[in-house]
Parts: C-alpha cells; structure tokens; sequence
C-alpha cells in the first residue's frame, strides 16, 4: 500500500483538520466581535505567511522553485480573493454568528461544480446540474426568504462561499501549470502583503489576553493547513472531500456550548440537504475522473 493510498490516515487527519478550522473560526468570532476584522485577519496573515515561507524553504527547490510561476498576476489574484474571502467570512461570523454562517458556506462546492464549466471549460452533466439545484433549494430553506422579516445579513456567508467557489476554481485553473507548494506560497504572501496594506490603517491596541487567543489562533490556522496538506499526501482528495463536511458539525458545537446560539429547525433541514446535494456532486466528480 502507498502512502497516497492511506485513506483512513487521510480520512482522520481531515476530520482533525475541520476541528482546528471550526476553532480558529471560534477565536475568530471572539476577537473580530472586539476589534476591526481587517486587523484580526491582518495579523492572522502575518503568521500564514512565515509559516508558507518556511514550508517553502525546506522543500525540493527552496524558494527560488516556489516562487518561480508563469501565472504570477493570477496567482496574486487567488492570494488577495481568498484574503478578502476571510474577511468577510469573519465579518459573518460576528453579525449572524457560526452556525447560521457556516450552514450558508457549505453550499460552495455546489458553486464549484456550477462555475466550472464557465470558469474551467468543464462538462456539468444533468445530475450534477439537478444536485446543484436541490441543493438551492437547502439554501433557500435556510435563508427563509419571504417568512417574517428575512435577516439581510444572511447574505454575507453566501457572498463568502460565492468568493470561495471562485478562489478554488482558480487554484485549479493555476495547478494546470503551477505546482501546490508554488500556488501555498503565493496564496499566503500576496495575502499577507493585502492584508497589511488595508489592515495597518484599522490598527487597534489589545488587552493582554486577547494577544494569547491571537496568538492560538495564528497557531491553529498554520496547523490546520499543515493538516490539509498531509491529508492530501495520504489520499485523493475525492476520498477525504466529503468528511470536510464536519467542520458544520464542530461550529455547531462551539456556537451552541460558547456563544450562546440557536439551533434552529430550518437551518439543519436546509444544512442537510445542502450537504447530501454536495455529497453527490462530489460523488460524480470522481465517478467522471
């Protein structure tokens, strides 16, 4: 057995990937609801982007291997888009708090497989096409529009899965070229460089123990990314994909045990539906492959 065959070691380390990303979304509800959002994410970059740099100083190469790409502008770009993506996914958590957020997210794998034919030049067949619509309908459910007084606010996870969707079909369109340690290095230094350049001018002082929960959180996105990657080096990405599902599982948690929020009826009915539309796209992606 290779190592890339090793699915129940990819299956655990993305599980423990998705406990790491519901924490670090956890902290950051906490400092975005005291401070600017733009300096939380700031500083967060800061750390992602020494921790890219050091990834790609001890790999093949070094970084003169990691920074060479023909696709510099479009690499910059996938950087900055994902950067901003954060902000407003932070910015979500803070005015409708996780679980309603996360519940609107988990619909962009369905954005995927829609935008890929436009975007990548790929074939969607109707299956895909009807789970895509099924899955607008969990969202819908959801959003509730129409049903006493629709929150305006429930725009914003769906504007940040929209951003998603779209920064991971260009990670795929720049892969066709690029490898995945010179698409890592990019995404976190063009992000950093973004971040600094807007996040410097909303700099706000912190008392000393919200520096400790910046501090795990800095940690926590660095390991969860380093999780993702052995994930990824352990099994196919089609194998591991649909257990990225849990991450709704622990921001759930943390939103009831921690904030104090509700679990409302139509957001699992919508969630459900919106995670078994996605379940099956997944499944026919890797049936086409």
């Amino acid at each position: 057995m290779t190592q890339k065959n090793n699915v129940g070691a990819g299956i655990a380390l993305m599980v423990g990937a998705t406990i790491v990303f519901a924490l670090q979304d956890g902290i950051s509800r906490h400092l975005a609801g005291t401070y600017n959002t733009y300096m939380v994410v700031m500083i967060r970059y800061w750390f992602f982007a020494a921790f890219v740099i050091a990834i790609a100083a001890r790999s093949a190469g070094g970084l003169r291997a990691a920074t060479q790409t023909n696709q510099l502008g479009l690499q910059i770009t996938r950087g900055v888009l994902l950067a901003a993506e954060i902000c407003v996914a932070v910015f979500g958590f803070t005015v409708l708090g996780l679980i309603d957020s996360m519940a609107i997210f988990i619909c962009y794998p369905l954005l995927v497989a829609a935008l890929s034919g436009p975007v990548l030049g790929e074939q969607v067949g109707w299956r895909r096409w009807s789970a895509i619509g099924v899955g607008c309908i969990g969202v819908l459910i959801i959003l509730q529009p129409g049903v006493g007084v629709f929150n305006p606010w429930a725009i914003i996870p769906l504007i940040s899965a929209l951003m998603f969707a779209i920064y991971a079909l260009l990670t795929r369109y720049a892969a066709r070229q690029d490898s995945t340690a010179t698409s890592f290095f990019w995404t976190g230094v063009s992000g950093a460089v973004a971040m600094t350049l807007v996040g410097m001018w909303f700099w706000e002082p912190m008392v000393p123990a919200d520096w400790g929960w910046m501090a795990l959180l800095c940690v926590s996105g660095a390991s969860g990314h380093w999780l993702l990657i052995k994930c990824y080096e352990m099994a196919e990405a089609s194998a591991v994909q649909p257990f990225a599902y849990f991450h709704l599982v622990w921001s759930a948690i943390l939103g009831i045990s921690v904030f104090g929020e509700m679990l409302r009826p139509e957001v699992v009915v919508g969630a459900a539906i919106v995670v078994v539309a996605g379940l099956f796209t997944l499944w026919r992606e890797r049936r086409q492959r």
